[in-house]
């Protein structure tokens, strides 16, 4: 297994993955997330893996194919004048093919974002966890993550 930038011959079986992420989501919020749908649409695939600011990266096994997927996106810190700079990234959706759970592939993508973080010289690598995922919450758990805080709503 290798892990390299996304390119556009990987937009087939990256949808298929976010796929299953969202069938994921969708069983734990029926009322935010829509069944049989996607994240993103090939061109807006297309366009993620060219920004250099939304780097995406490919699990990939001996004969290219992709296994999992991390999609990111840099941010800029201060959100408000009162918080330190600091440029950091977030990993927007992290996926591992379920054929391939088990043998350490989101551990070798999430252990590149982190270097790739320490590359460009961020702070921090940050996530958000939908409620009633628990299996990856004790993975990022897993990997070292902590609460930095939480999101809390209410439903009108």
């Amino acid at each position: 297994m290798r892990i390299r930038r996304a390119e556009e011959k990987d937009i087939p079986r990256v949808l298929e993955l976010l796929s299953e992420v969202l069938e994921i989501h969708a069983k734990l919020r029926p009322d935010i997330f829509i069944p049989g749908t996607t994240k993103y649409t090939r061109e807006e695939l297309a366009a993620k893996f060219a920004d250099e600011r939304t780097p995406v990266f490919v699990a990939a096994d001996e004969e290219d194919a992709v296994i999992g997927y991390a999609f990111c996106v840099l941010r800029s810190q201060p959100f408000s004048n009162n918080m330190v700079p600091f440029e950091s990234i977030y990993i927007d959706d992290l996926c591992v093919d379920e054929s391939a759970r088990g043998q350490h592939v989101g551990q070798a993508l999430f252990e590149y974002v982190k270097e790739e973080a320490r590359r460009r010289g961020c702070y921090e690598v940050t996530l958000a966890v939908w409620e009633g995922n628990d299996s990856a919450r004790a993975f990022y758990e897993k990997m070292g993550m902590k609460v930095k805080e939480t999101m809390m709503e209410f439903v009108l």
